[in-house]
């Protein structure tokens, strides 16, 4: 046998060695949860894995292998829940509750899924399986099902369902909830407010949606049923799809890797047309895009005449995202498309400003790109991320509700006059680039450094044992409380008793 075949033989076993097979769930009908689901296996993929995914969306691949469960997006349209304009106005309640009835929906439906049952009942093995964490902890029982070490990815950063599985530190005095909308920095009301919304989750979460997705688990996986707490709080790592340069900065334990801005491409080409209508926009471009879950020709006739008007007194050209081929007061500077390449062209040279609805991946995008924001927030944690961005002086927000032909314009003329919001968003663009390892690599290597270490167990805090009061020390505040108390009784019975034996020895003596 040759020297070059022997070498060969060894380069291919190696290659088998270091080819994991991944299970990736990721049921969420939301395109943005999709791409960053797409993104990651597109990743695990070129790092030579074997990745199978289970996602809501059509999906050709060539790279890994992808598992449709059509229907989700229906099934959840047909509950009668609330839509995103009237959920703005619900309290966190409300939210909470709904959001446990699309968390069951969901979980359910992907579980009794044919496509799903087939692989379930597939002699399949798998080394790791990746759950996305949104309303879904049932999914985490395919840890067991499998056998299999399990990772949580968050579409967002860490979030009192993330921090609670793996013991991270969630203290609600700077932390602020994300649907609040405000800052790490919040005055004595924001706090009182702060605390009561993330109280009210908390509650929301043990008493009702985790019964509920522990029911579920009942009802598909009853061979699993006993471990469900152990898989739910053995989760191996924690993906958050976040960074300092444009999250909060909180604290993370070990088991928790941040890996914000993993799913930016590298910058293509963009199609003739619109590289033309770029380059010769001698004022420069905006670009507009309220995202792929707002319906933008559901906007009311008055705000879509407001926009278009604000829009038309501009002297850069738009490119305008909009699910309608024509809108009506459409101004001569506006092209319409029904899809943009929007990662290429945040990057062009020429675009100087970007109306978003402050979706994350669109707020990453942004900041990577150097490009400042005008936020129109509609619904989920686009108010918060919106705040955050006006609070760090890249942007500005408009609420819905608020917004006018006016203010809108102005907002705009602001944003692409004044220098200060391009230099504040190009050193955010210097921060979130300047890490020592690329989001995806980092991504590939903690996904591998789980399989290697078997699950990686060494990374579980000792706080996940703890009982409620343990954690919080009352059961030692309580000792500490007993022993002071016990002492003074024993020091008021002693001075007691003193003063009685005083009292009798002075009668004795007048006697």
């Amino acid at each position: 046998m040759s020297t070059k075949f022997k070498l060969l033989l060894l380069l291919n076993a190696v290659n088998l060695i270091s080819s994991a097979k991944i299970l990736m769930v990721f049921p969420t009908p939301a395109p943005s949860h999709y791409f960053l689901g797409k993104s990651l296996a597109k990743g695990l993929a070129n790092a030579g894995h074997q990745i199978t995914m289970v996602n809501a969306f059509e999906e050709k691949s060539e790279s890994f292998q992808a598992i449709r469960l059509n229907g989700i997006e229906t099934a959840i349209m047909n509950a009668n829940l609330s839509s995103w304009q009237e959920l703005p106005g619900r309290g966190v309640l409300a939210i909470e509750l709904q959001l446990n009835t699309i968390g069951r929906i969901l979980v359910d439906y992907t579980m009794t899924h044919p496509k799903f049952q087939k692989l379930l009942r597939s002699n399949e093995k798998f080394d790791l399986v990746i759950s996305e964490q949104f309303l879904n902890e049932g999914l985490f029982i395919l840890g067991c099902h499998f056998k299999t070490p399990l990772i949580s990815f968050s579409t967002m950063a860490a979030t009192l369902w993330t921090n609670e599985i793996v013991g991270n530190p969630y203290p609600f005095s700077y932390i602020p909830d994300f649907s609040t909308g405000y800052s790490d920095r919040m005055s004595l009301w924001e706090r009182v407010r702060n605390t009561m919304v993330s109280l009210t989750r908390v509650l929301v979460r043990y008493y009702k949606c985790l019964p509920t997705q522990k029911e579920l688990v009942k009802k598909h996986f009853p061979q699993c049923y006993s471990q469900y707490e152990e898989n739910l709080y053995n989760v191996s790592l924690v993906l958050l799809n976040s960074h300092e340069s444009v999250n909060y900065p909180v604290p993370t334990v070990p088991g928790m890797v941040q890996i914000g801005g993993f799913h930016v491409q590298p910058v293509q080409k963009l199609p003739d047309e619109l590289q033309r209508f770029m380059d010769e926009a001698e004022e420069g471009v905006v670009y507009f895009s309220l995202g792929t879950n707002v319906v933008s020709s559901a906007i009311s006739p008055e705000i879509k005449g407001a926009i278009m008007r604000a829009l038309g007194r501009l002297r850069q050209k738009v490119m305008m995202k909009w699910d309608e081929d024509s809108v009506e007061g459409k101004p001569d500077n506006v092209m319409i498309r029904k899809f943009f390449p929007q990662q290429d062209v945040l990057a062009h040279p020429n675009l100087k400003l970007f109306v978003t609805h402050g979706g994350l991946l669109s707020n990453f995008e942004s900041v990577y790109n150097s490009v400042p924001v005008l936020v129109l927030p509609v619904f989920g944690d686009q108010k918060f991320n919106a705040a955050k961005i006006q609070n760090d002086g890249y942007g500005l927000f408009i609420l819905f509700k608020d917004l006018t032909e006016q203010n809108f314009y102005e907002a705009m003329e602001k944003l692409l006059n004044d220098t200060k919001y391009r230099d504040n968003v190009k050193t955010r663009s210097n921060l979130m680039r300047d890490v020592p390892i690329k989001p995806m690599d980092l991504a590939v290597y903690w996904v591998e450094y789980v399989i290697k270490h078997k699950g990686a167990p060494h990374l579980r805090i000792a706080g996940l044992d703890l009982t409620w009061y343990q954690y919080y020390l009352l059961d030692v505040i309580f000792l500490i409380t007993s022993v002071f108390f016990l002492v003074l009784l024993f020091i008021y019975f002693l001075v007691k008793l003193l003063l009685n034996v005083c009292v009798k020895n002075n009668k004795y003596k007048t006697a």
